[in-house]
């Protein structure tokens, strides 16, 4: 049992969830050091939303909007630690849910699919079918979800797949404590910040935003800055740890 009075509770209640998910199945054994590597990142960034992840929320939601076919896929971990908060973006935006999994079972897509669902959010189903341009089981995705989408959500994403779908031509937000890492150096927008902070930012940014300042975001939109500015904030922390 974790005391409430943990000055570290809920990221300690987080990583719980994931280690218990992972026991009984629903995430893979190395969602398990993807979650610390992330937590270990959130540390650096002083476990807040810094001022660049805000801005690229903000056009998150902007690309979400202009979109013709949005799809959130979503796997393992962001499942088990964000359905809640999913349920919430799709029905801001309409979006398409899909699982998609890199350690792929039919188990466990499953067993996910029954978490968002009983947490409000519409899950297509269908035939995955190897549509991307990529030699493992991410390649495999539904042909009216991943592979239809013009933008497109993948949290807590692995590179590959993530650079797969921009050669398509799809706009990815990704959301990554990393900044370094090779999804958020491909995606179109990266998103520097804790998934269940992240989340709910977006969603209200959905239903906040007006039509010129929509506009404007996405002319403006400038990933390679939206990075920039998260490596700085990571600088500054640090700097000032000592503090």
């Amino acid at each position: 049992m974790i005391p409430k009075d943990h000055p570290r509770y809920a990221s300690l209640v987080k990583r719980e969830k994931i280690a218990e998910s992972a026991w009984d199945g629903v995430v893979a054994m190395e969602g398990v050091g993807s979650h610390g590597r992330g937590e270990a990142f959130d540390y650096l960034i002083g476990e807040k939303t810094i001022e660049s992840a805000l801005l690229a929320e903000k056009t998150a939601a902007a690309l979400f909007l202009d979109a013709s076919f949005p799809v959130i896929s979503v796997n393992g971990n962001t499942a088990v630690l964000a359905a809640a908060e999913i349920a919430e973006l799709q029905k801001a935006t309409g979006a398409v849910v899909e699982v998609n999994l890199f350690h792929r079972t039919e188990e466990r897509i499953v067993k996910i699919t029954k978490i968002l669902e009983d947490a409000g959010v519409s899950v297509l189903s269908g035939r995955a079918e190897k549509l991307l341009d990529l030699s493992h089981d991410r390649a495999l995705c539904l042909r009216e979800g991943i592979y239809k989408s013009d933008v497109i959500l993948v949290p807590l994403e692995d590179g590959d797949r993530c650079e797969a779908l921009v050669n398509m031509g799809k706009k990815v937000i990704t959301i990554d404590l990393n900044p370094l890492s090779r999804t958020a150096q491909t995606a179109t927008l990266t998103i520097t910040d804790e998934l269940t902070r992240a989340l709910p930012n977006i969603t209200a940014a959905c239903r906040d935003l007006g039509d010129e300042e929509q506009k404007l975001l996405i002319e403006n939109l400038n990933n390679k800055e939206i990075l920039k500015g998260a490596i700085e904030a990571i600088q500054e922390n640090l700097s000032n740890a000592m503090d």
